[in-house]
């Protein structure tokens, strides 16, 4: 289902190639390495490699590692991993690392262009110096050091003789300029700190606004696709690739971000609740992370799906959560294999079934896939059924069983409750109930109708299983919301996310594997866990309910 269907970028790609403004096409990803992927970068994945393979053009993957203090090679492996599960393949694997001495010289340069200078001011400083959006900043006592002065002061910092924030080296540009990125940014900073890739090679590193432009002009990337938040610093982008005299000039364009209803998309925030434990890690399934997703039981496919639906504009508005659910529906509605799991179990004895019998049923895997075949499920005496199928009380229109009611057991038998058990506590424990043998399903019995349908797990041959239920982690709010009230986002994670019950599963699900999708009926899409299942106890993660109340436009 992913569809290619025409965009504002796909646009300017078709007609820079009619045109002769370019003869190829080459697109990077360039993550930092200092946290997973979310599904906003899945966005971007999608669109870069995407427009890169329609028009029989690359795509490196590279990484923007400019910031030893943040960055760790556990978020390489996992970046890759991540790309590669979405169905990509790179051309070339880059790392920004890999031309730190050419982004030397290339300051170097700008130092004797006279276009960059040493500066002394502190961090706080230069903010002050700055300037606002209504008034101009002012220019650092620094700003006019000679070239010969900023030369060997540049060439000390890069030997370590200075300590971390002392100096930085900032473009001279415009103090007065309405465009803030354009007020003598900082293009290199002091920081005594081992690189994941360079080691201890350097101890001066580039800003992002300075490296990014030169590693995309370095890899001849002809299109350089980011978020609309970076619009502003198209400026700077093209002033450093012009500035340090590239061979190759790329062209900046900038596409709406994605942000989802419930969900938090900030790379800070999510390792916020990582490190201080509000989740179990960056593969929870309650994160947005594209291993969280993973773990939860979402495909590839889904995903790409989704991204394909929502487009690519300018506009940067809300996505219900409901619609990624959608299409992790309609991909495993013909994938997945149906089954029975009773999550909070109820004992039922039929009384009048033989005692010590076995009777083997058939059952289809996928009524919406007949070639998915069939699956034995066994019936005995005992079985278990859901707690909320029982109400020794119920309302009206109340078709599941009740003292004197008669439902039918999904491809089984007609059974009545005739009897209810309690303990000392008044708590309902058991059921009694008879079962009418002329009622087999599938046996065309045509002698009464029943209301109810349940579904249900034989007790003897029962298989013990966990199933964690998922609700968002965080309770929808505006962003706004947050500042005039003085809250974090914190305060809006949803304390009741996750729920852990304990059930049981058909006995034909004994080998189940990691990634392993089903769905149980009545309950959901449900994924083995590969974290926490052991060959004793398989865990199974509801990926989505069957019900959904979002429909495409």
């Amino acid at each position: 289902m992913e569809q290619h269907s025409s965009n504002f970028i796909r646009t300017i790609i078709t007609e820079d190639l009619e045109s002769g403004k370019r003869d190829h096409v080459i697109t990077r990803f360039p993550p930092e390495p200092n946290g997973y992927l979310h599904i906003g970068h899945a966005k971007s994945i999608v669109i870069n490699f995407g427009l890169a393979d329609d028009f029989n053009g690359k795509t490196n993957l590279r990484f923007d590692d400019t910031n030893p203090l943040k960055e760790d090679q556990e978020y390489v492996d996992s970046i890759k991993e991540d790309v590669e599960w979405l169905g990509y393949e790179w051309d070339d694997l880059r790392y920004a690392s890999d031309y730190f001495e050419e982004m030397y010289n290339r300051a170097v340069l700008l130092i004797k262009k006279g276009k960059a200078y040493v500066d002394d001011l502190t961090a706080e400083e230069m903010r002050e110096y700055r300037g606002t959006l209504t008034e101009p900043g002012k220019e650092s006592p620094y700003r006019n050091r000679s070239i010969e002065e900023n030369l060997d002061l540049f060439e000390k910092m890069r030997k370590g003789e200075f300590e971390n924030g002392s100096k930085v080296l900032r473009a001279k540009i415009d103090m007065a300029s309405p465009n803030l990125n354009l007020r003598d940014p900082a293009l290199y900073r002091v920081s005594h700190a081992s690189h994941h890739n360079t080691g201890d090679k350097w101890c001066i590193y580039p800003m992002y606004d300075f490296a990014h432009p030169l590693e995309d002009a370095i890899e001849g990337i002809t299109h350089s696709l980011c978020t609309t938040e970076f619009e502003d610093h198209r400026p700077l982008y093209e002033w450093v690739v012009r500035e340090c005299e590239m061979e190759h000039q790329p062209q900046q364009i900038e596409f709406g971000r994605l942000n989802i209803s419930n969900t938090v998309m900030s790379k800070r925030k999510l390792k916020q609740l990582v490190d201080e434990g509000f989740v179990d890690g960056w593969d929870d399934p309650r994160l947005p992370t594209i291993s969280g997703l993973r773990r939860k039981g979402y495909t590839p496919e889904a995903i790409r799906d989704f991204i394909g639906e929502i487009g690519v504009s300018k506009g940067s508005g809300v996505v219900d959560s409901a619609m990624l659910e959608h299409f992790a529906r309609e991909d495993l509605k013909m994938k997945a294999p149906r089954t029975m799991g009773v999550l909070k179990p109820l004992k039922v004895v039929i009384t009048n079934y033989p005692e010590g019998e076995v009777e083997w049923l058939d059952a289809e895997i996928n009524p919406e896939n007949p070639e998915m075949g069939t699956r034995k499920i066994p019936f005995s005496r005992e079985i278990y059924v859901e707690q909320e199928d029982f109400m020794e009380n119920p309302p009206k229109k109340y078709f599941r069983l009740f003292p004197g009611n008669e439902v039918r057991l999904k491809h089984a038998y007609f059974i009545k409750c005739e009897e209810v058990i309690k303990d000392e506590n008044g708590e309902v424990i058991e059921l009694r109930c008879t079962y009418d043998q002329e009622t087999k399903s599938g046996s065309g019995f045509t002698g009464r109708k029943v209301k109810g349908t349940l579904h249900w797990v034989d007790a003897t041959h029962a298989i013990p299983a966990e199933f964690r239920l998922y609700e968002p982690l965080i309770l929808d709010t505006e962003e706004e919301e947050e500042e005039t009230e003085g809250k974090t986002f914190l305060d809006y994670v949803n304390k009741n996310s996750l729920e852990i019950v304990d059930g049981f599963i058909e006995p034909n699900m004994k080998d189940v594997k990691a990634q392993d999708k089903f769905q149980f009926f009545r309950h959901g899409y449900f994924n083995v866990d590969p974290k926490h299942t052991t060959e004793e106890k398989p865990v199974f993660n509801r990926i989505v309910s069957l019900k959904s109340s979002f429909k495409l436009k």
